[in-house]
């Protein structure tokens, strides 16, 4: 009963503060110790007592009470400091006091009139501190407080307690790990206390979600102080942060059903301790200037200091560190990929996103330990999962960041040659993913999931293409052994967008077909050995190349090609006549050989397969119609298919992605090691050299930047109509069709393909697999043109991406925020908020 009362005291306490014109004392200490004294409400009941439209009346129409209020709630969190918040009743006030202070903050920052009110001081003290500083000094003191947020390892009695102003918080650090080899006791009580103060602390730096994504370049001061030399917990604040995420194991003893029995208190920290990590980090004005101002500071830096946060990742070196945060980040990536016999048996996370981001972060900042993660097969745990959320979440657009953060890794990883030099480790099927059954390695999955995305995702990924075939441009030098399916994958990549129509309905799609070609180049001159699959497969398809060289160029030509396109599809891609099964081929064993499509040659095909491929390509209407099972049997629909958003969800819109060309910087793998004739064969590389490829050598303006991701994004779309606004001249298809580097494959053509016909005809051949025993024994050696050099094209920060990331950043934690849903009400400028 008593809480029932005093309950009721707070809620006519707010609705006192909302009286038109009624100015509450700032003295009348028994009105103000109503909020914070004498009940225990949660952090959810508070959301319910004090609603969003009393917030804005208090605000807009009583300022005077809505600042008295946070200035006595901070003043509240300062004196408890002082008394070292020993008694209950202290700790209650405490937690009263920040469960308000969240509520309220989100409304105070939406109004541009009261952007400086934490930064104007505190009007009962001397000193000249802002609100601001004095809120987060005493929220840092109170996360090492001994006996409310940390178990005390001093104390001999209660008069013998240690002062929190005094307090060496590096003692107190929360978690073994990084810097630390003590393991404290875990207690669920401060856990929860830790998670109330860290939410507070990410109210408190969420003030860019009311910043327009212009204004997201200014400095946000709250992360500014939180990690500068003037907030003495820094250190130890940034390796509980670290300790507590990588250290944390969901399964736990692996109990079935446990986190069904037992609430988690964990589980909710390591979640805020993530967010607090992936907001501090982001928050790089030196790089930022650089980027946004070209070294033209629109601040005073001095005031905004260094990021210790960023420092202290960028100093970690020891290999047993990097360890315990790789294999930390790559367990909790795992577990909702983890398959059991026992539905809903283990605990599922649902952290990925923030998990992704952090990674991405540590290698962005830690170049040492972007490296220990690629000298090992370890960085194939970190694959895995971000393929299957690529995956999973290809058809549902209210996963485009998630989307975009994979390929945003994996194409700094690919800058690397390690990375594709371990694609090659042979890949098990353990993941439940609706892709094709193969037997390879890790480098035909990527292209097979890859493929999935061109073929069968959302109209919204198509400015990621250039991305997705950067990848396999920087890894192709390093592949060893292309099983059949991933050979015929990139083979029906090139065949889609080579198709006439499709290269001259925009003025950027021919880009994908250099990339493509460059791909095959690579392969052919550097792994022939072991590629026999894709050299069959491109010796089937020749004729794709050959339409590739003889693409019209007058225009009657041109309006043939345009007048074969097809309006209304639903695909990403154009349709081409597609086989079942392509494993097969009857018409190379025939040795009358025809360069059109045949569909009764295709019926023949179906009949006959390798055993080991059961499917080795699918039409694109049967691969968005139909899932495969995985190899590891029997795994539930709900598990596989890739859903589309679900009614009452919602999703935040992203800026625009910038072009390839923006995010890449090309440099030669072997630098020192330029094969002789390098000068000769120079045309092989069109990028470096032509307008009409990717413009990488370009540095546009962040709004060049945004249209020309604008553009991009409806290059590949089937609707009617699209081309009107555009039209191909035989001009600008001269001028990059002459430079496509078809120069090897033709003549791997012009060597091979005699030599088969006739293995064919003098053996009788009908069956495919001792073609590729022949082709596995042949060689090229001095026959194909001088090896191009290997060029890597490495992921270089931007202001676009920049931006970015920062607006993904806050648009996840926005999302992810729902119990209580603290930003959910208000008016968020830096992205648009979606109700599906």
């Amino acid at each position: 009963m008593g809480n029932t009362d005093s309950k009721l005291n707070f809620r006519k306490a707010i609705v006192q503060l909302t009286q038109k014109n009624q100015k509450i004392d700032p003295s009348d200490e028994q009105f103000w110790e109503q909020f914070w004294q004498g009940h225990q409400t949660t952090l959810e009941d508070v959301f319910a007592l004090v609603t969003s439209n009393e917030i804005r009346q208090i605000r807009n129409e009583n300022p005077a009470n809505l600042a008295t209020l946070c200035y006595k709630a901070v003043e509240k969190l300062a004196q408890a400091v002082d008394s070292s918040c020993r008694t209950q009743a202290e700790q209650q006030c405490v937690l009263n006091c920040v469960r308000l202070l969240i509520r309220c903050l989100p409304y105070i920052f939406e109004d541009d009139k009261w952007r400086d009110f934490f930064w104007s001081s505190l009007p009962s003290q001397e000193k000249t501190m802002p609100l601001a500083q004095s809120l987060l000094n005493a929220t840092c003191d109170l996360l090492f407080c001994p006996d409310f947020t940390v178990t005390a390892t001093r104390r001999t009695g209660p008069e013998k307690a240690e002062e929190l102003a005094n307090i060496d918080s590096c003692e107190y650090i929360w978690e073994a790990g990084v810097g630390f080899a003590q393991s404290p006791p875990h207690n669920a009580h401060m856990e929860r206390r830790r998670t109330e103060l860290l939410k507070l602390l990410l109210t408190c730096f969420s003030e860019p979600m009311y910043r327009s994504p212009q204004q997201s370049e200014e400095p946000n001061k709250w992360i500014a102080y939180f990690t500068s030399a003037d907030n003495r917990h820094a250190l130890p604040l940034f390796t509980s942060f670290l300790n507590t995420v990588c250290s944390y194991d969901p399964v736990g003893f692996g109990v079935p059903y446990n986190h069904l029995i037992f609430a988690d208190t964990t589980e909710p920290l390591v979640e805020a301790c993530l967010q607090l990590l992936i907001v501090t980090l982001d928050h790089d004005m030196v790089v930022q200037q650089q980027l946004t101002h070209a070294g033209q500071a629109s601040y005073d830096e001095g005031n905004c200091g260094d990021n210790l946060f960023i420092n202290y990742l960028s100093r970690v070196h020891r290999d047993e560190d990097f360890h315990f945060v790789l294999k930390g980040i790559t367990r909790l990536l795992n577990n909702p990929l983890v398959q059991n016999y026992l539905p809903n048996s283990t605990k599922r996370l649902h952290c990925h996103q923030e998990l992704l981001i952090l990674f991405w972060k540590i290698c962005d900042y830690n170049k040492k330990f972007l490296y220990f993660v690629l000298k090992s097969s370890d960085v194939l745990d970190i694959l895995i999962p971000i393929l299957y959320h690529l995956n999973y979440s290809r058809a549902d657009q209210s996963r485009v960041g998630l989307m975009h953060i994979g390929v945003f890794i994996l194409l700094l990883l690919s800058g690397e040659r390690n990375f594709g030099v371990r694609l090659n480790k042979a890949y098990s099927a353990t993941v439940p993913m609706d892709i094709p059954v193969f037997t390879g390695t890790h480098a035909d999955l990527l292209i097979t999931v890859f493929h999935k995305i061109i073929a069968t995702g959302h109209q919204r990924l198509q400015p990621l293409f250039d991305c997705l075939l950067t990848i396999l441009v920087n890894v192709s030098p390093y592949l060893k052994t292309l099983s059949m399916v991933a050979s015929v994958k990139l083979l029906h990549l090139l065949e889609a967008f080579s198709t006439p129509w499709f290269l001259l309905s925009a003025p950027s799609n021919h880009h994908l077909v250099f990339f493509l070609l460059e791909i095959f180049n690579n392969i052919i001159q550097y792994q022939f050995d072991g590629n026999s699959n894709l050299v069959y497969t491109i010796i089937r398809k020749r004729h794709v190349f050959h339409a590739m060289a003889n693409l019209p160029t007058d225009m009657a030509g041109i309006a043939k090609c345009l007048s074969g396109r097809k309006t209304g599809g639903k695909f990403n891609l154009p349709r081409v006549p597609q086989r079942r099964t392509t494993a097969v081929s009857q018409e190379l064993p025939s040795a009358h050989v025809t360069e059109e499509y045949n569909e009764e040659d295709d019926e023949e095909e179906e009949e006959e397969a390798v055993n080991e491929e059961p499917k080795a390509e699918e039409d694109l209407e049967s691969e968005t119609e139909s899932h495969e099972r995985s190899q590891t049997g029997e795994i539930q629909p709900d598990v596989l298919t890739a859903q589309p958003a679900e009614p009452g969800t919602l999703k935040t819109s992203l800026l625009d992605t910038p072009g390839i060309g923006q995010m890449t910087e090309r440099e030669q793998a072997h630098p020192n090691d330029k094969p002789q004739g390098e000068e000769e064969s120079t045309d092989i590389v069109p990028y470096d050299r032509s307008a009409a490829s990717t413009p990488t050598g370009d540095r546009k303006s962040p709004t060049e930047q945004s249209r020309l991701s604008v553009a991009h994004r409806g290059s590949i779309r089937m609707v009617p109509g699209e081309g009107d606004r555009w039209a191909p001249t035989p001009e600008w298809i001269v001028s990059w069709r002459s430079k496509l580097p078809l120069q090897t494959i033709m003549r791997l053509l012009q060597v091979l393909v005699p030599q088969v016909e006739k293995i064919c005809i003098d053996k009788g051949l009908t069956d495919e697999s001792e073609i590729l025993k022949f082709l596995q024994h042949g060689t090229l050696v001095g026959l194909l043109p001088v090896p191009h050099p290997i060029l890597i094209r490495k992921y270089q920060a931007n202001a676009g991406t920049t931006a970015w990331f920062r607006t993904y950043i806050w648009g996840v934690i926005y999302l992810r925020n729902v119990e209580p849903a603290i930003w959910y009400d208000t008016e968020v400028k830096l992205f648009e908020i979606q109700r599906v």
